[in-house]
């Protein structure tokens, strides 16, 4: 069976992919993009398989 392991981070929008394009290269996978707690931000989920 796969196991994940998962990481929420905060986006800033003017630097989205960069900061996506950062950690797809160290394996993760967007998995949802939602608002932040404040309303304003957002906040990406991601997961990669475990090692």
């Amino acid at each position: 069976m796969t196991k994940w392991e998962y990481s929420t981070i905060p986006l800033i929008i003017h630097n989205t992919k960069a900061i996506l394009d950062s950690w797809g290269d160290e394996g993760w996978e967007l998995v949802q993009v939602v608002p932040g707690p404040d309303g304003r931000g957002l906040v990406a989920y991601l997961k990669r398989e475990k090692a």
